[in-house]
C-alpha cells in the first residue's frame, strides 16, 4: 500500500494497514506523494497520530435561531493551527416546499391539540410555526434557497494537553453564540480526508440552512486590511491575503514603526520607499546609519553626507516662500519660533532672558539683511550664523549666549552651520545621511535638515514622503520633538507623510510628544519586540496577550500592521530583485559585492 493511499476510498472489508519506508525502497521508485506524506499514521476513535502531529476532527452539530455576521471570525482569527472546509450542496426547492407543506401541517396540528385541551400556548410551538411560514414564503417566492451544509474543523496539536486547551478556546467562542461541535468519534479518519483539500466530504453531517443565515460564513471572514489601490506592504500572516494600502488616501499620511534591532524595520522601510517610488511619490530619508545610500543610487536618487568636513551645506536661517494662502509675515514669525527651538538645542538650553534675546536677535538679524514681515522673500539673501553672532554680540546681557555660540561660527563645529546652503533636492529619492555626524550633533543636525525639508514642502506642494529613522535621536529634545510632532500634524496640508522609525521605544514614548505622534498616525508598524517594552507596548497600544507574544515570537519581517482600529499580523516580502536592491545583512551584501568583483575581472575591467 503507497503513502497516501489511505486517502482513497477503500472497499468494505479491506482494512487500513500501515506502510513501512522499506516498501519505498523495495519498490525502487519515489515518488512525489512518497516525499509528502508523513512518516507515519496511526487512527484511533478520537484522534490521528500524522507523523508527530496529532490531529482531531468536529462537526458542528447545531445552530441558533439566528446567526449575527461574522460569527466565525473569532475562530477563523485564532493563531492557532487548524483546517477549515465547508460543504454546501443546494437543495431542490421544489422538493423542499412539498416537504414544508407536510411540517407546517404537522406543527398547526399540534397547535390545534393544544388549544382543544385548553393548554396553554406553547412558544417553542408557535415559533417553529412563524418560521417555516415565513421560509416557505421566501422559498416560494424565490428570495432565499434552503442547502445542507457540513462544517468541519481538523485542530493539529504536539501532544494532547495542547489540543485539549485548543479545544476548549473553540468550542467556548461557538457555545457562546449557541452553535455547538461534536468530535467524529470513530469517524477521525473520514474527518481528515473531508478537509484535505480534495473535495470529498465522506463525515457527510449537514444541517440545513437557507441563504441568508449561510451569507454570514461568507466571505470566509478574517481580519483584512487591504484597499483597491495602494503599495503592497506584506502578507497577512491569518489568511495569506495582501496588505495594500495608500497612505495617502488616509485621514492624514503618517506612519510610525516599532522595532527591535536587526528585526528588519529599515527592511520593511526601503520596501515601502522602493515601491513608493513606483507611484510618484517623491522620497526624502534622513538616515543615521548610511543604509539609505545604495538605495538612492540604485534608483537614480541623491545622497548628501551631512558631517563637519563635508561640502553640503544647510543654512537654518534659510526662508520658505509663502504659500498662496499665508502671509510673509506669519512665515518669518514661524520661521523665528523654530530658530529659537534650534538654539535651545544647540546652546545646551535657555533661561527665559536668553530666550528673550535670542527671539529679538533673531528679528534683527533678518532686518540686518532688509528681510521684514513686508519683504518678497523671493529676493531676499538670507543671513548666516556669524550675522547673528554679530547682532548678538551688541546686546546687553548676550555675553554668554555669544560664548557658546563661538564653537559654530568660528569654533571646531563653524564648518557644519555657518555657510550657505548648497543643496539640489530636486530629485524624486533624496537622502541625509548623518552617519559622520559627531554624536553631540546628531540631534541638531536632524532638526535643522527637517527644518529644510519643512521649508521646501511648503515651497512646493506635492506627494512626498519624509523617512525619520531612529527618531528616538530627535525625541531626546523637547524643541526637536515638537517640531516633528508639527510635522506630523500638519503634513496633510502641504501632501506630506511623514514615517518615523524607532528602535528605541521606551525613549520615543517617553517623550510627551511621543504618544501624541503615534496618534496622529493613520499606519502603525510592530515589528519583533523585546521583551523589556512589550509589555509598555501592549498597554498603550492595548494588545492581547496573544498579540503580545507574537511580537516576541515573530520572526525577521513578521509583526503587526495597524490601520485606525484594525490590525492584522503580518509578512513583510519581497521578490528577488527588490531584495538584491534594499538588503542590509552583511553577508549578503559581502556576496553581492563579491559577484560584481567576479564579474568586472571576466568583462576584463
Amino acid at each position: 500500500m503507497g503513502p497516501l493511499d489511505f486517502l482513497k476510498p477503500k472497499k468494505k472489508d479491506e482494512q487500513l494497514t500501515s506502510f513501512l519506508p522499506q516498501e519505498i525502497y523495495e519498490a525502487g521508485v519515489l515518488e512525489l506523494q512518497d516525499i509528502i506524506a508523513p512518516s507515519a499514521l496511526k487512527i484511533s476513535p478520537k484522534e490521528l497520530n500524522l507523523g508527530e502531529k496529532i490531529v482531531r476532527t468536529f462537526y458542528v452539530i447545531s445552530y441558533p435561531r439566528f446567526l449575527s455576521e461574522s460569527w466565525f471570525s473569532p475562530v477563523i482569527n485564532l493563531d492557532k493551527i487548524f483546517n477549515i472546509s465547508i460543504f454546501i450542496q443546494p437543495i431542490d426547492t421544489a422538493k423542499v416546499l412539498r416537504q414544508f407543506q407536510k411540517k407546517v401541517a404537522e406543527v398547526q396540528s399540534q397547535i390545534n391539540a393544544r388549544e382543544k385541551k385548553g393548554l396553554v400556548r406553547d412558544p417553542v410551538l408557535d415559533t417553529a410555526y412563524q418560521d417555516l411560514e415565513s421560509l416557505r414564503d421566501n422559498l416560494q417566492q424565490a428570495q432565499e434557497k434552503l442547502f445542507d451544509v457540513g462544517l468541519y474543523i481538523t485542530l493539529y496539536g504536539d501532544s494532547d494537553e495542547e489540543l485539549d486547551k485548543v479545544e476548549a478556546e473553540i468550542k467556548s467562542i461557538l457555545e457562546s453564540k449557541l452553535i455547538y461541535v461534536k468530535p467524529a468519534l470513530f469517524q477521525q479518519e473520514q474527518g481528515f480526508k473531508s478537509i484535505l483539500p480534495i473535495a470529498t466530504d465522506l463525515l457527510d453531517i449537514h444541517s440545513k440552512l437557507n441563504s441568508s443565515p449561510l451569507s454570514s460564513i461568507f466571505p470566509f471572514v478574517s481580519f483584512d486590511l487591504t484597499s483597491d489601490k495602494g503599495i503592497l506592504y506584506g502578507i497577512n500572516r491569518h489568511n495569506a491575503s495582501l496588505v495594500i494600502f495608500d497612505r495617502f488616501s488616509l485621514e492624514n499620511y503618517s506612519s510610525v514603526t516599532f522595532a527591535k534591532a536587526g528585526s528588519g524595520k529599515s527592511y520593511c522601510t526601503k520596501l515601502e520607499i522602493l515601491r513608493s517610488l513606483m507611484f510618484d511619490v517623491d522620497v526624502i530619508v534622513i538616515d543615521p546609519e548610511k543604509e539609505y545610500e545604495a538605495l538612492a543610487e540604485a534608483t537614480g536618487g541623491k545622497s548628501f553626507n551631512i558631517s563637519l568636513n563635508s561640502t553640503s551645506h544647510i543654512n537654518p536661517f534659510d526662508l520658505p516662500m509663502p504659500a498662496e494662502d499665508e502671509a510673509p509675515a506669519d512665515v518669518l514669525r514661524s520661521n523665528i519660533i523654530n530658530l529659537v527651538g534650534l538654539f535651545r538645542i544647540m546652546l545646551g538650553g535657555l533661561t527665559p532672558e536668553e530666550d528673550a534675546i535670542v527671539d529679538r536677535a533673531i528679528a534683527e538679524t533678518y532686518a540686518l539683511k532688509d528681510i521684514t514681515p513686508d519683504s518678497d522673500f523671493s529676493n531676499v539673501e538670507p543671513p548666516l550664523l556669524s550675522d547673528f553672532e554679530l547682532v548678538l554680540s551688541g546686546m546687553k546681557g548676550a555675553e554668554s549666549i555669544v560664548q557658546r555660540l563661538s564653537k559654530y561660527t568660528r569654533g571646531t563645529w563653524s564648518g557644519f552651520l555657518n555657510k550657505p546652503t548648497n543643496l539640489n533636492i530636486n530629485y524624486k529619492f533624496v537622502v541625509f545621511s548623518i552617519r559622520d555626524m559627531e554624536d553631540e550633533l546628531k540631534t541638531v543636525a536632524m532638526y535643522i535638515i527637517t527644518h529644510y525639508i519643512w521649508n521646501a514642502v511648503r515651497r512646493n506642494k506635492k506627494k512626498r514622503l519624509l523617512v525619520v529613522d531612529e527618531a528616538w535621536v530627535m525625541m531626546k529634545s523637547d524643541d526637536a520633538a515638537s517640531f516633528l510632532f508639527g510635522m506630523a500634524k500638519r503634513g496633510r496640508k502641504y501632501f506630506l507623510g511623514l514615517a518615523t522609525i524607532t528602535q528605541d521605544v521606551e525613549d520615543f514614548l517617553k517623550s510627551p510628544y511621543g504618544l501624541p505622534i503615534v496618534t496622529n498616525s493613520s499606519i502603525l508598524i510592530l515589528l519583533k519586540q523585546s521583551p523589556t517594552v512589550v509589555d509598555n507596548l501592549q498597554k498603550v497600544f492595548n494588545l492581547t496577550d496573544e498579540e503580545k507574544y507574537l511580537l516576541l515570537e515573530s520572526n525577521v519581517g513578521e509583526g503587526m500592521f495597524f490601520v485606525g482600529l484594525k490590525h492584522v499580523a503580518i509578512k513583510i516580502i519581497a521578490s528577488y530583485t527588490e531584495d538584491q536592491i534594499i538588503t542590509s545583512d552583511p553577508s549578503q551584501l559581502l556576496n553581492i559585492k563579491r559577484a560584481k568583483e567576479e564579474l568586472k575581472i571576466a568583462q576584463g575591467i
